[in-house]
Order: structure tokens, then C-alpha cells, then sequence
């Protein structure tokens, strides 16, 4: 916690009485936006996307980066909205880098930028090693666990037809007769996998996705499914995209594995869709402990004892960074289409909460 005391105190005392002099005084969330870009550290990851000397000089990629961080700062829906304030803000333009409104690059400049990151997976290096740094030392006490639903404006893929397979007889096998073992669940192959692996095994299209809320009605969308583990303060670790059918329970062990190697926890809560023996399992392997809501299925309710419901109640964190990435930073403004530009999209929104989040915890 040190180092984030020290970028605070470095933020308050110097760099904004500094950047008031030469700018016009900053705004609530301008100065959320130093914040946050003090803490993901850009420059550091921006060597590839740098021009080199070779071909036609290319807008500097640093710039273009810290204004799609700042469309998540203030929730803009469209990237045009985003040249057109950064053009008419004298402030926010040379946050990000530039002097002059004619030196903001135009919309297809902003698009090839926004398609280099994607396929660098910029945003998911940044957070990942931003968690790292300013909390991979600590110690923390939970883990929640969730999706949410991602509204995508593009075409769902058709589901595959099934071909339909013999019916099997019923009653025992005759003798000598050899049954076929029935093919290895994904939830007792994913322990075994490195997370890449499991990564690679995810669906990840976009198509539609049913669930039921918590009035109890089912609703459906079209689009993909964010699913995110986060820790005490609200402060998202790791996330991970897919198809919006995908069973929330596929994607714990997965998203225990990248956030092991970010940070250490004591406790992994969950709610009753990931109550299962490999996930109560892999949590114990990690060193865990796992609360998990009981899902009767066939049986009869288990009610947790009042101690463990209590710190179960600590999984409303997840709910929180959920609802503060749709409702201010970009999670219910998804324009662009496929898997991996929407996560790129979501992250900054991701980067914005984690960064200010951390910054709570010194204020």
C-alpha cells in the first residue's frame, strides 16, 4: 500500500497544483481520469504499438489509448462522441496528449488504433498487471464470484443441429455387451487444463442467453456474458467474456486460476449456480475455503449457520462492480462486435473501477 500512497500523495501535492497552472482548474472527473492513468501505467505496455521507422508514421497509439480510458471515465456512448468532446475540451484533450483540437485523429484512426489493442489484448495486460503491482503483496479476504449480461448489437450464431444418437436400452447390459463411457464433463477436465486451456475451450460467439432474475422472472438477451471476480473494496481482479448461454458454473475454475496468479484470498463466495464438488474441490486445492449457496436441485435446502451467512453477504461486492461498469462506464454501450473487442471495450470500463477503487482505499 505504500506504493499507492505514495502515487497519491505525489497526485495531490504536485501533479495537480501543477497541471491547474497550465490547464484551466480540473473537473471531479478530470481528475479522476489523472488518477486512474497515473495507476495503469500505459506507457509501459505501449512498446509494440509505437511506430518504428518503417512505412507511413502512425498517430501516437499512447494518446489514442488514454482517450478510450477516458470514454470510460465519462461513460460516452459512441467513439464520435468522444473526438468531438476531446476536440471542444481543452482540458481533456491534452490529458491525453494533444495541444490542439486539428491534432485529434479521425474516427478510422481511432477504429485501427482500437483494433491494434484488441489484438494485444492491451486493456487485459494493463489491468492484470496494474492488480499485480498495487495489491499482488496483500492479503485479501474474498473473492466474489458473478456474471452479468452484455447486450451486443450483432447476430446471434445459429446453434448447431444435434444428431440424434441411438436410444439406449433399458435395463442392465447383456453379458459381454461393451457400453461406451459416457464423454469427461468440462468441470472434471478443467482442473487438469493450464488456464489457456480452459480459456481455449470456452465458447465465446455471441448468441442469446436466458436467466432469471431476482423477481424471480426468466429474461433473455442477445450478446455475451462478463464474468468477474472481484475482492473486498469492490475491486475487480480478473474478468472473463463469452457466449451468453454459457453456464456461469464453466467459467469459476477458470477465473480462480487467473486471479491466483494476481493475488492470494482466503475465501471464494459464490451464489447456488456454481454449487459443485470440482468447484468446492479446486477452491480447496488453491488453499481456499468455499462458500457457496446450496442449490437443492432434487434435495432439500442447506441453510448456511449464521456465522458463514454472514461473511457470505460479502458477495454483494460482485453486484456493485457489475452494476457501476453498466451504469457508468460503458457496460450498457457496447458498439462494437466479436468477442475480443467487446472485452477490450469492457476492460477500460474495468481498469476505470479497479483504479478507483484503489485509490479508496488511501483516501
Amino acid at each position: 500500500m505504500c506504493t499507492l500512497s505514495r502515487i497519491f500523495h505525489t497526485i495531490q501535492n504536485s501533479l495537480f497544483p501543477w497541471l491547474e497552472e497550465v490547464l484551466d482548474p480540473l473537473s471531479e472527473k478530470e481528475r479522476r481520469l489523472v488518477q486512474v492513468l497515473s495507476l495503469a501505467n500505459l506507457d509501459r505496455h505501449m512498446m509494440q504499438y509505437r511506430w518504428h521507422g518503417r512505412g507511413r508514421r502512425r498517430k501516437d497509439r499512447e494518446n489514442i489509448a488514454r482517450a478510450f480510458i477516458s470514454k470510460a471515465v465519462y461513460n460516452f456512448e459512441t467513439t464520435d462522441i468522444l473526438i468531438e468532446y476531446l476536440r471542444g475540451c481543452k482540458n481533456l484533450r491534452r490529458l491525453c496528449g494533444w495541444e490542439y483540437s486539428w491534432n485529434v485523429p479521425s474516427r478510422a484512426t481511432f477504429s485501427r488504433a482500437f483494433g491494434e489493442f484488441t489484438n494485444g489484448g492491451l486493456m487485459q495486460v494493463v489491468h492484470g498487471a496494474m492488480i499485480q503491482e498495487h495489491y499482488g503483496d496483500k492479503l485479501a479476504g474474498h473473492i466474489s464470484r458473478d456474471a452479468t449480461a452484455i447486450e451486443a448489437r450483432e447476430k446471434p450464431v445459429k446453434k448447431k443441429v444435434l444428431v440424434k444418437q441411438a436410444r439406449k436400452k433399458r435395463g442392465r447390459p447383456r453379458k459381454g455387451e461393451k457400453v461406451p463411457a459416457k464423454p469427461p464433463k468440462r468441470l472434471d477436465l478443467q482442473p487438469t487444463r493450464t488456464l489457456e486451456e480452459n480459456l481455449a475451450d470456452l465458447p465465446s460467439q455471441c448468441n442469446v442467453g436466458t436467466k432469471r432474475n431476482s423477481k424471480g422472472y426468466k429474461e433473455s438477451w442477445i450478446g455475451y456474458k462478463l464474468h468477474v471476480d472481484c475482492i473486498d473494496g469492490d475491486i475487480p481482479v480478473s474478468a472473463i467474456l463469452t457466449s451468453a448461454s454459457l453456464h456461469d458454473s464453466q467459467v469459476a475454475i477458470p477465473l480462480a486460476q487467473m486471479s491466483a496468479k494476481r493475488i492470494t484470498n482466503l475465501y471464494d463466495l459464490m451464489d447456488s449456480a456454481y454449487d459443485s464438488p470440482q468447484i468446492h474441490k479446486f477452491s480447496e486445492k488453491l488453499g481456499h475455503r468455499a462458500i457457496i449457496d446450496h442449490n437443492p436441485r432434487r434435495g432439500k435446502k442447506k441453510y448456511m449457520d449464521p456465522a458463514t451467512s454472514q461473511r457470505y453477504n460479502e458477495r454483494s461486492s460482485v453486484e456493485r462492480v457489475n452494476s457501476y461498469l453498466k451504469d457508468n462506464h460503458g457496460g450498457r454501450h457496447v458498439r462494437v462486435r466479436g468477442n475480443a473487442k467487446v472485452m477490450t471495450h469492457l476492460m477500460c470500463g474495468i481498469i476505470v473501477i479497479a483504479a478507483t477503487q484503489l485509490f479508496r482505499l488511501i483516501v
